[in-house]
């Protein structure tokens, strides 16, 4: 790897890193909105889960795609890397802040839509970003 490649991979590093702050800060808005929705509405309280997952994707899709704009390849592995910070990232915070850290079926539905929404979004931003 000479110093082109390595100059490019570290900025590929930082937005992937930029990607995953951008979903969490996505994810943080609409949690907010979806709350004050249980607030205030009638909306049932069995919502939250699935709810829980469309967020996480949809952010991690945005978050990704932004971060891949500018990769000119390999946006499927960016994008996969954004969704493995984001979880990653979620699972500490749950287990520093106390709120129990177990992994179950939704853990791995999770997991698994972090990594799949991640390749997508990758690959979206790739293919739409500046060339």
């Amino acid at each position: 790897m000479d110093n082109i490649d390595k100059s490019e991979w570290m900025q590929n590093i930082i937005r992937v890193v930029k990607g995953s702050i951008a979903a969490i800060i996505i994810t943080l808005i609409c949690l907010f909105i979806f709350a004050l929705l249980l607030t205030y509405t009638s909306i049932q309280e069995n919502t939250i889960q699935p709810v829980i997952i469309v967020i996480t994707a949809i952010s991690i899709l945005i978050g990704s795609s932004i971060s891949t704009m500018h990769v000119k390849k390999k946006g499927f592995l960016y994008g996969s890397l954004v969704g493995v910070i984001y979880i990653v990232t979620i699972y500490l915070l749950s287990a520093v802040t106390g709120s129990g850290f177990s992994l179950s079926i939704y853990s791995g539905i999770m997991i698994g839509a972090s990594i799949i929404a991640g390749m997508l979004g990758g690959m979206i931003g790739v293919n739409i970003g500046v060339k």
